[in-house]
């Protein structure tokens, strides 16, 4: 298992920056390799990727969120990665969105990737991205406001 974190600055509040976050389906304007995230209910999405030339899909639960401020999720089928997003306000009213993600790469080449920091590199890209894409609209097409409660500690 591999853990990437990441950081950028983003020149929006963080109302809006957590707002465009939670329209998953905009994912592939701005997230490299993401070719279409679809939404079923409040906590499952279906994510169909192409990296390097393999497509996979699979499907992942929202486990954690919290408007403004978190949003974690795992895999619940195909490659297995988990996450969290977070969301910090600045003092010149911008917002810091963090992402820490768990990956298990699976065969030759995505273990090759990880091992020379292409996926970190790869998440770095997605947030600026993610940065210039809400900086550009000036605000979210969307919001998801709900909350999920975290599971139950074991």
């Amino acid at each position: 298992m591999s853990t990437i974190t990441q950081s950028v600055d983003v020149a929006v509040p963080v109302r809006t920056a957590y707002n465009q976050w939670t329209q998953f389906e905009s994912f592939p304007h701005f997230m490299e390799g993401v070719e279409s995230v679809v939404q079923h209910g409040d906590t499952m999405t279906h994510w169909k990727i192409k990296i390097g030339g393999v497509e996979r899909e699979f499907d992942a639960r929202i486990t954690e969120q919290r408007p403004d401020e978190k949003i974690a999720w795992a895999s619940i089928a195909g490659p297995r990665h988990a996450g969290v997003v977070t969301f910090h306000a600045l003092r010149d009213g911008g917002t810091r969105v963090s992402l820490e993600l768990e990956t298990e790469p699976e065969g030759a080449a995505e273990n090759l990737a990880d091992a020379a920091g292409l996926l970190s590199h790869r998440v770095k890209g997605d947030l600026q991205r993610f940065a210039r894409f809400i900086e550009h609209r000036g605000q979210e097409s969307g919001g998801w406001r709900g909350e999920v409660p975290p599971p139950p500690a074991v």
